[in-house]
């Protein structure tokens, strides 16, 4: 983890994810949403987010291969692995 990430906040809720440890919080985030949107209605949320891609990067993040078809695990695991990241950063009022 680097020092210069943190979580800005305004009103209690995140507004900003400032640094690269921030930002791959985020991306982990957005990539659960897609795996669990995907695994529940089989549409892509983009062209780019295809599942192997997004369970591509789940490995890259998480370090665990994910079989074919374990969207709900990775979106699990990356949600996980983004709520201890996000514990983890400081935070920023007002940022």
């Amino acid at each position: 983890m680097t020092t210069e990430s943190y979580l800005g906040v305004r009103d209690g809720k995140v507004t900003s994810y400032c640094g690269p440890d921030a930002v791959q919080a985020f991306q982990a985030i957005a990539i659960a949403h897609a795996l669990r949107f995907y695994a529940k209605t089989g549409m892509k949320v983009n062209r780019m987010y295809t599942p192997t891609a997004m369970l591509k990067v789940a490995t890259s993040i998480t370090g665990k291969k994910y079989a074919r078809g374990a969207y709900v695990e990775a979106a699990d695991d990356l949600q996980a692995w983004a709520d201890l990241m996000k514990s983890s950063l400081p935070i920023v009022e007002g940022a």
